[in-house]
């Protein structure tokens, strides 16, 4: 049986780009790992964050488009996106996002306490803390590696169908059914990170794409060929499944499960450091090979950012 190990990203559609950066970089203390356009639309932003490097399973990714409608956080979409901090940080966060004014609820579930927010542009945000995964060398500010986010906790899904949904995360993508609480399934991958999916049972409004709402969640893949294998596993599985789409720093297919939420399988390879070097990840605008001639009038639509840095 083919098992997944985890999130690859998570992409998710927000406002002013600015207010993205602001928010992830500066407050979360994120590293922006690139800086390019949306592949459909190269008059607006693609942006990652991550990580050092964006290591598959940090990676959090944003559409950003200002004055975008508001959309609505409900079935058909990842509810709550979560990112996990080592053991003993949670009173430094709850410190922080005091500071910056961002209000938060503290939330205990399956024995774990967690901090739940909204991002600027609504975004469902939670952080807890675990012991599992490797800590981040990226430090900003007063974030050191003992606080630092080391990327995903998991997600958890509103589904229109949870029991189907369900079906799917453990006989699809081979994840570990670990118990139920509270209208609650939750599911649990071998990886280290982005390794704890939630299934929220309880049935509300439909979700609307929109600023503040998650556009798709991505599984890894190790390569090409085994991406090939998910494609086939996923097919046969009676779900229909996109061609293989180069996004240069992975390759990506998609499939909608039948709980309406929008799934990617991604590759762990070629990653970032394709076409900036370390020290400069996120510094300069990326562009694909089809849009390069075209840089000029790109530059002109895109609205100027600055990324804060220590």
């Amino acid at each position: 049986m083919m098992k997944t190990s985890g999130i690859h990203h998570i992409s998710a559609v927000v406002g002013h780009p600015q207010e993205n950066i602001d928010f992830y970089a500066g407050v979360l203390g994120l590293r922006m790992i690139k800086k390019t356009v949306n592949f459909d639309d190269p008059g607006t932003y693609h942006l990652y964050f991550g990580d050092e490097i964006g290591t598959p399973g940090t990676i959090m990714t944003f559409f950003p488009w200002d004055n975008a409608r508001q959309g609505r956080i409900g079935t058909g979409q990842v509810g709550i996106t979560t990112f996990v901090v080592p053991v003993g940080a949670l009173p430094f966060w709850m410190k922080r996002l005091e500071e910056h004014h961002v209000s938060f609820k503290q939330v205990e579930r399956f024995g774990e306490d967690s901090l739940q927010f909204q991002d600027p542009h609504g975004l469902n945000v939670e952080i807890v803390a675990r012991e599992r995964g490797k800590q981040s060398e990226w430090v900003y500010e007063d974030i050191t590696s003992n606080e630092a986010i080391k990327g995903f906790g998991g997600a958890t899904l509103y589904s229109a169908q949870p029991e189907k949904t369900a079906h799917m995360l453990e006989h699809v993508l081979g994840m570990e059914r670990v118990g139920e609480e509270s209208g609650i399934i939750r599911f649990r991958t071998p990886s280290d990170l982005g390794n704890i999916i939630d299934i929220d049972k309880t049935m509300g409004a439909r979700g609307l794409m929109g600023a503040g709402t998650v556009h798709h969640i991505a599984w890894r893949a190790e390569d090409d060929d085994n991406q090939l294998a998910w494609k086939s596993h996923v097919e046969e599985s009676g779900y229909g499944v996109t061609p293989v789409q180069d996004r240069n720093y992975f390759n990506a297919i998609y499939f909608r499960e039948h709980g309406e939420i929008l799934f990617e399988i991604a590759t762990d390879p070629p990653g970032f450091l394709v076409d900036e070097p370390f020290e400069q990840l996120g510094e300069e605008l990326k562009l694909p090979p089809q849009y390069e001639p075209h840089r000029e009038q790109i530059e002109a639509i895109l609205i100027p950012v600055k990324v804060p840095r220590s």
